[in-house]
């Protein structure tokens, strides 16, 4: 009975074990994070999207794009931009990073967009230092900025024309690991 009682009480007694991950303590040779690059379009612009006369990319990637969804545009005609924005998309994938695994992503306009406020992604592949499409990217478009202006005057917090999608982006390719198979 004095063995059960004392062992019940070492047992209570007793701290919890603690273990660091082995990625906290080391660092693995070839195992980092890559970079992930991608042009998109965001629409549903309040007017505050890019203008034909300064981004005349922007018209063409429309076009672009509504052919691909089937639609036909007629030569020589006349899209507007002010609703939507040409941008620079950008993500880090994580080593080990698994397809379907969700990843954060930076949209950054590149064209005299205003604001992105408002504005969603339209998928835009994600690719590598090697050309490769590694991930996905589609969304709403959250900009940590805010600007107002009226006769005349204007105030603006923080950045518009730039934003994140929280788990906009998702993993379609994974990157191949030689770590544990020598």
């Amino acid at each position: 009975m004095k063995k059960w009682l004392c062992l019940l009480l070492c047992g209570l007694l007793a701290a919890p074990a603690l273990a660091d991950r082995l990625k906290d303590l080391a660092n693995i040779a070839g195992v980092r994070p890559n970079q992930l690059t991608g042009y998109g379009l965001v629409v549903g612009l309040d007017g505050t999207g890019d203008k034909n006369t300064s981004s005349p990319f922007m018209g063409q990637s429309l076009t672009n794009m509504l052919t691909q969804l089937g639609v036909n545009i007629p030569a020589g005609t006349k899209i507007d931009t002010k609703n939507a924005a040409a941008v620079i998309v950008t993500a880090s994938l994580p080593p080990f990073a698994r397809a379907g695994q969700q990843l954060d992503v930076t949209v950054s306009s590149i064209g005299d967009s205003k604001s992105l406020r408002g504005g969603t992604l339209i998928m835009a592949p994600l690719k590598g230092a090697d050309g490769q499409i590694y991930a996905m990217a589609q969304g709403n478009v959250v900009i940590g900025g805010a600007g107002a202006s009226s006769g005349g005057s204007s105030a603006q917090i923080n950045q518009l024309s730039s934003g994140r999608i929280p788990d906009g982006a998702t993993v379609e390719r994974e990157i191949p690991s030689q770590l544990g198979t020598g």
